[in-house]
């Protein structure tokens, strides 16, 4: 049995403009779909900018004793939750209209909004400042150091921007451009207002994950995941990431599914340069050899126009008086990690399909 890519033409009008509308078309596309499916709901602390209640929503889709599971996660990082949505949207749609069906012995689960707050008010973290994807690390134990963070903390938020610029200049001439990444974005657990901060305790989205492994006994069956993200890459293209170590079942797992697009941190051709306390890990510690987590990011503008919009992001919430200098950075932070460019939104459906297609035709080859 071939699982083909559906060829139908896409329609950008399921990108949403917020939140509120993302969840409820969602919710609506689920009551339309012709399969089995149980919906489980996860509460999040806070309210949305219009003061609507925020919750990651999840349905599971076909058989319950299904050996296989495709899981299809948008929101990670809440702002690009925007195109989780209509990714997620979209392949409901397909599911509706026909243009697909699922493979014998073969359920998706599908996680919506998995960082709520965030989609809400349009930042990448949570309430508490908190990067889930950098969360997933033992807070029994000492927690990780990130030494090129502590020498740029310092510098990030002084009005005079040229120490900050200086001592980046200085990191990368010493370390080279992938250190100075490591610095900015690898993970760090000394400063809650700033960037890619992995917390104190598990997040709201990892307790979500680590509850539905639980409850749908994800160890006993093979996994695909598939982790959707955007703001990092080439503009338009969706990057096949594999932060499984390369000489993992899971690398080779991917590679069986997804061929040479696949890129690894660990080896240097990604992207992404390795990171601390990826959602990855807690999926990776309960996967059997024939299952594999990759992460789909679709690419933006440059890294160092990212940092500068992340650093001014973190400055603003710090100060409890900016509430309309936030809403203006907000439009900012939707366009990085939101192109309102319909060829970007034609480009990420598209590709969103082929993978997900290459997903589900790996779960029964």
């Amino acid at each position: 049995m071939t699982y083909c890519l559906p060829l139908a033409a896409v329609n950008t009008n399921i990108f949403p403009g917020s939140y509120a509308v993302a969840r409820q078309h969602w919710l609506a596309q689920i009551l339309k779909v012709n399969v089995h499916t149980q919906q489980l709901s996860y509460p999040c602390a806070g309210l949305g900018r219009q003061g609507e209640v925020l919750v990651t929503d999840t349905v599971w889709l076909g058989p319950e004793d299904s050996s296989r599971v495709l899981v299809l996660i948008g929101g990670t990082h809440g702002i690009e939750g925007f195109t989780g949505s209509a990714i997620q949207i979209d392949q409901l749609g397909l599911l509706i209209d026909g243009k697909f069906v699922i493979p014998n012995n073969t359920a998706i689960l599908m996680i919506h909004a998995l960082t709520p707050w965030g989609y809400a008010w349009q930042r990448r973290c949570d309430e508490d400042g908190v990067d889930l994807n950098r969360n997933v690390v033992d807070f029994t134990k000492a927690l990780p150091e990130n030494s090129g963070y502590e020498q740029l903390k310092n510098t990030l938020y002084l009005a005079d921007t040229e120490p900050r610029k200086a001592v980046m200049v200085e990191l990368e001439r010493q370390y080279g451009r992938v250190a100075l990444e490591i610095a900015m974005s690898a993970g760090q657990y000394t400063d809650p207002t700033g960037p890619f901060y992995g917390g104190k305790s598990p997040a709201h989205g990892r307790l979500v994950c680590e509850d539905l492994i639980s409850k749908y006994a994800l160890n006993e069956r093979d996994l695909t995941v598939i982790d959707l993200h955007t703001g990092l890459g080439s503009y338009g293209y969706g990057e096949i990431i594999c932060d499984h170590q390369p000489d993992s079942a899971g690398t080779q797992v991917a590679l069986q599914y997804y061929g040479n697009s696949v890129t690894l941190p660990f080896l240097g051709t990604s992207s992404s340069v390795p990171k601390t306390g990826l959602l990855d890990y807690a999926w990776h510690a309960i996967m059997n050899e024939r299952s594999c987590y990759v992460t789909l990011e679709f690419g933006t503008f440059s890294t160092d126009q990212l940092f500068e919009i992340l650093l001014k992001d973190h400055q603003l919430w710090t100060q409890t008086d900016n509430q309309g200098a936030r809403l203006e950075h907000s439009k900012i932070m939707r366009h990085h990690f939101y192109p309102p460019d319909q060829a970007w939104q034609e480009m990420v459906l598209f590709r969103a399909r082929q993978v997900i297609a290459q997903g589900l035709q790996g779960t029964f080859s």
